[in-house]
């Protein structure tokens, strides 16, 4: 596992993946840089080196392909999804170290968050944005650890606005320590271990997000005490902000492009209050585009990878037969589920997808196929839909289950509210058990054939 954030770098650079930019970049054309990276065809991660006005280095784009993540994890791309099943079945408990490297420098008076170099990644964004950062919160009833990726728009000062759902952890968090007249702290983590980023989206039936990062590196997590607040915080990062939630008042948070591929419209939200800023000598800010995945961004690999590898494993130990599961970008990796499996008696795939319908996910869509449909090509997978599917046989919908978040279609242009929900639908496009179909038209020996005249000079 790549310990920290620098030699990531180190291992990207002497692999060609990263692409430096030493002239000045206006914070306002962040995003149009990153959005020239995503549909480059290798998707470089990009490290500019002179962002505004600012000098402190600005990366993105670390997160872009599974060929990434698995040099982060110190495995292969075919073996990725099996060292991680097997990480979040084996949990370990963090270390607590002394003198981390997060806390080379300690900023605690005259914080001024606009010398960060914080992008606007839009004309239409509401602001300014900490989208890459990992929020980390404890539970104030049984002390767990939490961490998720929650974007922050910069309002001035020290100060922040976020979104947190109120189903989210966070989100439940912050409402526990406020019914309980407690303070709701936590802490931005950024320029971490590109592992961790992936350990921040992974689901696991331990609680406790500490420990489950711990087993998908094989080791355990090093944290150390923040300065100003209760909480451990990841020992290697580039920079650590410690905030409180302020419940005194809320304020108007966005728009801002998300992972639906489109804009949430602005609402109000709380306010969060830097602290402390906590940091490595010359420090890398960490920035991440969200938006609609065209082909894909990365904060739709960062959920597919650990999304898809814990999904796998838990229908696997309940449908022994089924073979593969993707959840593709174009979803948002969240409202689509396509997974293959082989049938051993009628209805048992209807019922493998009623339990991926009651998933962590809560999909809207869940698309069944035969073992011979390759799950992560859409067009084998729109073929098994044309000519496996009998409608009124293999189409069904369960209405008022729980909404896909974000999702416009939930409240059609209202704002989001806690009652909106949306009706989820199965689609078995595999062939019915005892039927007899035709052979698959294919040309036998055609993947052996020798046709230099193909090969490229």
């Amino acid at each position: 596992m790549i310990p920290d954030l620098r030699e990531a770098l180190n291992t990207l650079d002497k692999k060609n993946e990263i692409v430096h930019i030493d002239r000045k970049i206006n914070l306002d054309d962040i995003g149009k840089v990153l959005m020239k990276a995503y549909h480059d065809p290798k998707q470089p991660t990009i490290l500019i080196n002179n962002p505004g006005d600012t000098k402190m280095p600005f990366v993105a784009d670390l997160f872009t392909s599974r060929d990434k993540a698995a040099i982060y994890f110190d495995t292969t791309v075919d073996k990725l999804p099996e060292k991680l099943s097997h990480g979040l079945a084996n949990p370990i408990k963090p270390k607590v170290v002394d003198n981390p490297e997060c806390q080379e420098e300690v900023i605690t008076s005259n914080i001024d968050l606009e010398k960060l170099p914080i992008p606007k990644y839009s004309p239409d964004d509401g602001g300014r944005y900490i989208t890459a950062g990992i929020t980390i919160s404890k539970d104030p009833e049984t002390g767990v650890y939490d961490m998720g990726h929650y974007r922050y728009m910069l309002l001035g000062g020290n100060k922040l606005s976020f979104l947190a759902q109120p189903f989210h952890r966070f989100g439940i968090n912050i409402q526990k320590a406020k019914a309980k007249g407690l303070k709701c702290e936590a802490a931005i983590v950024l320029g971490y271990e590109p592992a961790l980023g992936f350990a921040a989206q992974a689901k696991s039936s331990n609680p406790d997000d500490y420990e489950v990062a711990g087993g998908l590196y094989g080791e355990p997590l090093q944290v150390a005490h923040a300065k100003t607040i209760d909480l451990l915080v990841p020992a290697r990062a580039e920079m650590i902000l410690e905030l409180e939630i302020d419940y005194s008042k809320t304020v108007n948070e966005g728009p801002l492009g998300e992972y639906t591929g489109y804009y949430t419209p602005s609402s109000q939200k709380p306010i969060a209050v830097v602290k402390a800023i906590t940091q490595r000598k010359n420090p890398i800010m960490q920035g991440l585009l969200t938006g609609k995945p065209s082909p894909i961004t990365e904060n739709h690999v960062l959920k597919q990878i650990p999304f898809e590898a814990a999904l796998l494993s838990d229908i696997k130990s309940k449908f022994p037969t089924v073979n593969d599961l993707t959840i593709p970008a174009f979803g948002g990796v969240q409202a689509v589920v396509v997974f293959s499996i082989k049938p051993q008696f009628a209805g048992q795939s209807k019922q493998a997808i009623l339990y991926l319908l009651g998933s962590f996910l809560a999909p809207k869509y869940v698309i069944a196929v035969d073992p011979d449909i390759n799950v992560r090509d859409m067009n084998d997978v729109m073929w098994a839909l044309s000519f496996r599917v009998k409608a009124d046989r293999d189409i069904f919908t369960i209405p008022d289950t729980q909404r896909v978040p974000l999702d416009p279609s939930s409240h059609e242009g209202r704002t989001e509210a806690v009652t909106d929900t949306k009706t989820a639908v199965g689609i078995d496009a595999t062939i019915p058990v005892g039927v007899s179909y035709p052979e698959v038209a294919d040309v036998p020996g055609w993947r052996d054939f020798d046709l230099p005249e193909l090969v490229k000079k």
